[in-house]
């Protein structure tokens, strides 16, 4: 069971190719986010057998999951040295642990890019000096940066301005999101948007963000590199011939981005079919499956793939050296690490409202704070899964 998403549909192109290695049909269901959020919600907490192979996202569901008990443990089968664990990048591969198992085995991976007009100006290197020219651009119609400004859709991608201006979401298990660098961090990000961007930022998701910098009305634009795309289609975009990418720049504790696995595969503890599960999972993760996948366009979670310079041609050189760079230095969240992932994104994200429009954070920081420590307080095995 599998949301319908590039990755997917890749890999059951290749179906008749694993049927054919273990004597056995394979049904492979394609549903949206929302479809296939409902059927695991029903089907595993009726425990049915019917499913086997699950993709699931580490850092939304695999805490909850492993908390009812639904997840099979992959730690044995990933130490086969034949498998190469050790080959997975070290960000994704740490999100596939919870309470010290191996639950999952990530397949798509994710970070933030800097896309930006190069025709308008060259890549900040820094977080000052992409404020500075941000706002150096804007002009009436025209903006000097986009971004998700939106409360809960907002944090992932903040969380990269987070790390790099020295912070996190929580130290030691207890909130930390009324810290200096918290704070800087939500001030800066509100000041950027507030200043530079469009107007209604507090409405704006991935959605609403990306037509304002493919219709060529914005400089600057940081969202996940998975997204490059939309960019190229001249059906949608206007910048093909004048778009640049480049890493996520430098705060004053370096440059940060988060590294994650978008999309990983599990096995149902209830599925009577494990051994020939995790039979694909192992096909479908494999080093020469992860390179045939990314020399799609598609970009995995293996160090091989990587290195292979015939799988990174098919992206643009400047966005395939972004992604390496983000790869080896990449920080392995981009969210709090909780069960109620949506709850927790809303009270971080109240902050980043208050600095959009342009109101003091600090006091609404603090009591965010106070309300994300007693949410942490409640979240029963946030710190067992840590």
């Amino acid at each position: 069971m599998a949301i319908n998403h590039v990755w997917s549909r890749a890999i059951n192109k290749r179906i008749g190719e694993f049927e054919q290695r273990i004597g056995r049909q394979v049904s492979m269901s394609l549903l949206t986010s929302d479809q296939l959020a409902n059927s695991y919600n029903v089907k595993l907490n009726a425990s049915a057998t019917d499913i086997d192979v699950m993709m699931v996202r580490a850092l939304q569901e695999q805490l909850l999951f492993a908390r009812n008990g639904w997840l099979t443990d992959l730690t044995d089968h990933v130490k086969d040295p034949a498998y190469q664990w050790d080959d997975f990048q070290d960000a994704p591969r740490q999100r596939s642990i919870t309470a010290g198992k191996v639950l999952s085995v990530p397949v798509v991976t994710e970070r933030p890019a800097l896309y930006y007009r190069k025709d308008l100006t060259e890549p900040p290197t820094t977080l000052e000096a992409l404020r500075d020219t941000a706002l150096r651009l804007t002009r009436e119609g025209f903006f000097g940066y986009v971004g998700r400004g939106q409360r809960a859709g907002a944090v992932s991608q903040w969380s990269s301005f987070l790390y790099s201006f020295g912070g996190d979401f929580t130290v030691d298990g207890k909130s930390a999101i009324a810290t200096p660098e918290a704070i800087t961090a939500y001030e800066y990000y509100g000041s950027l948007l507030e200043r530079a961007g469009p107007p209604g930022a507090t409405n704006m998701s991935l959605e609403q963000a990306m037509p304002i910098f493919a219709q060529g009305k914005a400089a600057f634009y940081i969202d996940a590199d998975a997204i490059y795309t939309s960019f190229l289609d001249p059906k949608v975009s206007t910048v093909k011939d004048t778009i640049g990418y480049a890493p996520f720049p430098a705060g004053p504790a370096g440059s940060k981005p988060y590294n994650i696995p978008s999309w990983s595969l599990a096995i149902s503890r209830f599925s009577l079919l494990r051994e020939h599960a995790w039979e694909f999972i192992r096909w479908a993760s494999s080093p020469d499956m992860v390179g045939q996948i990314q020399a799609d366009g598609i970009p995995g979670a293996r160090r091989s793939a990587w290195q292979n310079p015939e799988t990174g041609t098919v992206f643009p050189a400047d966005l395939a050296r972004t992604m390496q760079i983000s790869a080896a230095t990449g920080v392995s969240h981009d969210r709090p690490d909780v069960v109620q992932v949506g709850r927790a994104r809303d009270i971080v994200g109240r902050p980043l409202v208050a600095g959009n429009l342009g109101n003091p954070v600090a006091p609404v920081a603090r009591d965010a704070d106070a309300e994300f420590a007693a949410f942490l307080a409640r979240d029963n095995s946030y710190r067992e899964a840590s």
